[in-house]
């Protein structure tokens, strides 16, 4: 796992689609889809902490009464609906 910490989003991406598309392909091993599914759910959560730890870095500008301040990031939250 300390592997883990040492890859950067960009590869943990990479290697996740390479994951997904071996996946979607079917023609795996049973044992195989187990283990690449698993590896995915890995790879997927560290992706999730790194832009956690980037959005807490991001700062926005805001201008309010005519003053310019920075105020930490806050990203939208999804209400979950697809609006099928």
């Amino acid at each position: 796992m300390e592997q883990e910490k040492d890859i950067n989003f960009e590869e943990a991406m990479s290697q996740l689609e390479e994951i997904v598309s071996k996946l979607e392909h079917g023609d795996v091993p049973l044992e195989t889809a187990i283990d690449l599914f698993q590896r995915g759910m890995q790879l997927s959560q560290l992706c999730g902490q790194k832009l956690v730890q980037v959005e807490g870095k991001i700062e926005m500008i805001v201008e309010s009464d005519g003053e310019i301040t920075k105020k930490p990031f806050a990203a939208p939250v999804e209400s979950g609906e697809s609006g099928e």
